[in-house]
């Protein structure tokens, strides 16, 4: 039984990681879905979500003045809600160049904000953005171009870290590029699972406003796309452009409140998936779903290895597959090697190839550890809507790469 448990647990991490990757890229061979791309200029709201953004809402706003893009046929709106530093004075500094604000005192959380600016927007297309990223010049030529096929009802586009040689940027670069091969495949079957928030472009006519106690609004409007019969595909082109996370403990808490999100997203389940999509359902499930619960996996894996020394099962033809000896001795030092690394990534910190290699196990162990606070966070009813801002390495405005 211990074995049993131990394996169940490695497979099911193995299959989140690694094996739902390699079936969705089979699959994307055998049965891939043409997109009919062409280059058409519908009319753009850019909707920027900024609450108090005052160190870099200025940067964005020439970054987004400098789109290549008709300017009569995009719309520059950013919503401030609850700001109260200098993030609306600044706004309002460009209301001749175009630059329209949205704004109420109370703050209610992202998704209140964007619902409300959303009633100011008039654009066919709405492109979600937020005030700490950049887009490279042609990224809304690029987005549009895919809503040339009907069929389509988003486009996320790709999420590139700024890495500063540190070890957290190469890592967290890493983890990003890994996300943007499975985006690729998902997107050749039929729809991506997953979307950047702050480069996602929809069909107005598309969007249903959702409470305003969602904690994830990009996965809500993804769901609601996705159940109205639309696809949702990623564009590697469409380049957005974020510094990583300033320390690993602020990545910790940026992932445990999307995780927490990820939970209630769980809990919404039964009205939230698109049950007419089988393969749909399975691909949700298979990459937004399990993932939380890698992290209960890890532990029964090095709990369930633990008792199997403890307690040896007796010996078989096939010890391996029950733990018994020497092999459970083996699998409980690959664990223990596992983390021992992860430690001294997080202790070290260098800045070398060896703290590269070091940091990746880390990072890995980092995230899954924000998973279970987002748990917490969940069942404790502690992750509130108006959550707080982590630091980038840089909270001044930044030049695209």
């Amino acid at each position: 039984m211990i074995g049993l448990l131990f394996w169940l647990s490695i497979f099911t991490v193995f299959y989140v990681y690694a094996g739902y990757p390699i079936v969705v890229t089979i699959l994307a061979r055998i049965h891939a879905k043409p997109i009919k791309k062409q280059a058409i200029t519908p009319t753009v709201t850019l909707l920027i979500a900024a609450y108090n953004e005052e160190l870099v809402i200025e940067g964005k706003i020439h970054n987004s003045l400098a789109l290549d893009y008709p300017k009569d046929r995009l719309q520059i709106l950013i919503a401030a809600d609850g700001s109260d530093d200098h993030t609306v004075e600044i706004v309002q500094r460009f209301k001749d160049d175009g630059v329209e604000l949205s704004f109420a005192p109370e703050r209610r959380g992202k998704m209140a904000a964007i619902t409300r600016a959303l009633r100011l927007a008039h654009g066919e297309i709405i492109v979600f953005s937020d005030a700490n990223n950049h887009y490279k010049a042609d990224t809304v030529k690029i987005l549009v171009r895919s809503f040339a096929d009907p069929t389509i009802g988003a486009v996320s586009g790709a999420k590139h870290i700024i890495e500063d040689g540190k070890p957290l940027g190469s890592s967290e670069g890493l983890y990003w590029k890994y996300e943007s091969f499975l985006k690729k495949q998902e997107t050749r079957l039929g729809s991506c699972i997953g979307v950047t928030g702050e480069i996602l472009a929809i069909r107005r006519k598309l969007f249903v406003e959702p409470s305003t106690q969602v904690i994830n609004d990009d996965f809500y409007i993804l769901m609601q796309i996705l159940r109205q019969g639309y696809r949702l595909i990623y564009e590697p082109m469409a380049l957005s452009y974020e510094e990583v996370s300033a320390t690993a403990a602020d990545e910790i808490v940026r992932r445990a409140r999307i995780i927490a999100g990820r939970y209630q997203a769980i809990s919404m389940a039964a009205k939230l998936l698109p049950w007419k999509n089988p393969l749909v359902v399975w691909q949700i499930f298979s990459h937004k779903f399990l993932r939380p619960f890698v992290p209960v996996m890890m532990i029964l894996a090095f709990l369930s290895n633990l008792i199997a020394i403890i307690w040896p099962p007796v010996a078989t033809s096939t010890r391996w597959l029950w733990l018994s000896s020497p092999f459970n001795q083996y699998l409980f030092l690959l664990q223990c090697l596992f983390y021992l690394m992860a430690l001294l990534g997080n202790v070290t910190q260098k800045e070398d190839w060896i703290g590269k290699i070091l940091y990746l196990p880390s990072f890995l162990v980092n995230s899954n550890f924000a998973a279970l606070i987002g748990l917490f966070r969940y069942l404790a009813r502690k992750q509130k809507v108006t959550w707080k801002k982590v630091n980038r390495q840089s909270n001044t405005a930044f030049k695209e790469p």
